[in-house]
């Protein structure tokens, strides 16, 4: 399979190896602005001990990496190929992992089938779908559910969880049009959007600006140029159909954590007011072995590029203390 991928080597003394991946509507563009801060600490007012190597794909099926033509490849089963690519390939044998949307949605299966290999987990997004979160009185197979919000519970008695799932209620309301489209008729959509660079752009753009928290000032976070770039790597690689293919193959083929079961990789979590359904520490503890968690007081959903210099922060605390596992 085609992978393309980001190779930025760190400078220091023992720059830790940390693979980073982008979500949706974005690419590996909008990690520009942080790669320098990981890579080359010392030139950011940092430590030189705390550098990465940094490794950014094209997650599988957006811009130039392959998407595989069979059926069910949904997000469980990147991790593995993304292991093969750090180990087999680059030779790592041990690494951090860290990721936004998507990419904080693969850090579940993949530290769950593929912890072996993981020395840490870095999170700013928070898959609404692990597990079965229901009460057993919600369980009543008469009650019609919202799409994605089958497996929440009705009432949950506990009043941050009940905030959170309000959150999500309110994201599947107001915003979730486009991900019920590209879940259910995924290949009906790609057409129009293969055959209008102008209807590709507002699909996307759009996102960026509900996303992001700043509403009509969004470009004051996003240069034009930026967003064109983005939107550009859809339309020249012919990518758009293949990336939302990973909405549909995860709705048909779904995966979620066994009942009871918990991610043990040492894990860190990155929780900003505006992000879609603002994360809850209690529920990142369910599923994750949160060690460092850091609520902030302003950033969205692509805080990895609207608030940099705290990610870069956050990210080189988290791995301070993990990074004699790698040696």
């Amino acid at each position: 399979m085609r992978l393309h991928f980001i190779h930025q080597p760190g400078k220091g003394p023992a720059p830790l190896p940390l693979f980073m991946m982008h979500g949706y509507p974005w690419s590996f563009v909008l990690l520009e602005r942080i790669l320098p801060m990981l890579t080359d600490p010392a030139s950011h007012g940092g430590d030189p001990r705390d550098a990465f190597t940094v490794i950014v794909p094209s997650i599988i099926g957006f811009g130039y990496s392959a998407y595989p033509p069979q059926q069910g490849f949904g997000f469980q089963h990147h991790p593995r190929i993304y292991d093969r690519l750090m180990t087999e390939g680059l030779g790592y044998a041990r690494y951090g992992i860290e990721g936004g949307d998507w990419g904080g949605f693969l850090t579940a299966p993949w530290g769950y089938l593929h912890p072996q290999n993981l020395i840490g987990i870095h999170l700013n997004c928070l898959f609404p779908r692990l597990g079965d979160e229901r009460e057993p009185e919600d369980k009543d197979p008469d009650i019609l559910r919202g799409l994605g919000m089958k497996w929440a519970p009705v009432k949950p008695k506990d009043p941050d969880m009940l905030r959170y799932w309000k959150n999500v209620e309110r994201y599947w309301i107001d915003e979730g049009a486009y991900c019920h489209q590209q879940m259910t008729r995924p290949q009906t959509l790609a057409v129009g959007m293969t055959d209008s660079p102008a209807g590709l752009a507002a699909w996307i753009i759009e996102k960026w600006r509900a996303w992001s928290g700043w509403g009509d000032d969004f470009e004051k976070l996003f240069p034009r140029d930026m967003l064109l770039t983005n939107v550009m790597l859809y339309w020249v690689t012919n990518s758009f159909w293949s990336a939302i293919r990973l909405y549909s193959e995860s709705y048909y083929y779904p995966w979620e954590l066994p009942a009871g079961e918990r991610i043990q990789v040492p894990t860190a979590v990155a929780a900003y007011p505006h992000e879609l359904a603002p994360i809850v520490r209690k529920r990142a503890e369910r599923y994750y072995n949160v060690v460092h968690y850091h609520d902030y007081p302003q950033g969205g959903h692509f805080a990895i590029h609207e608030r940099a210099e705290e990610m870069a922060a956050d990210l080189r605390e988290f791995f301070r203390p993990l990074r004699s596992k790698v040696q």
